[in-house]
This record gives structure tokens, C-alpha cells and sequence, in this order.
């Protein structure tokens, strides 16, 4: 029965593990998605920021 006991005792850690890989990938994919999007949006602010940048210098320009 020991030898039993240790083999249930190995695959129900195994099937623990599983269940927890699966649960952090599925984080991570949730975390991966998350950064892109945060990524983007850094994107589109610095265009802004360049864009603005640039017309408040083009505006100073034409005023000297």
C-alpha cells in the first residue's frame, strides 16, 4: 500500500502542477496582451509629444 500511497501522492502533485502551468500561462498571456497595449499607447503619446513639439518650434520660428 506505501508503494500506492506514493504513486497516487506523485500524480495528484503532478496534476497540481499542471493546473498552476496552465493558470501562469494564462497570466501571462493576460500580462502580454496588457504591455503591448500599454506599448501602443507610449507610441501614440510620443508622436504627439513630437508633433507638438515640432509646431511650437515652427511657431517660435515664424514669429522671429
Amino acid at each position: 500500500m506505501a508503494v500506492v500511497d506514493r504513486v497516487w501522492g506523485a500524480l495528484t502533485s503532478m496534476i497540481k502542477l499542471e493546473d498552476k502551468v496552465v493558470w501562469q500561462s494564462e497570466a501571462i498571456k493576460s500580462q502580454q496582451s496588457k504591455i503591448e497595449n500599454l506599448t501602443e499607447r507610449v507610441i501614440r503619446l510620443e508622436a504627439q509629444l513630437e508633433l507638438l513639439t515640432s509646431a511650437g518650434m515652427v511657431k517660435r520660428l515664424a514669429r522671429n
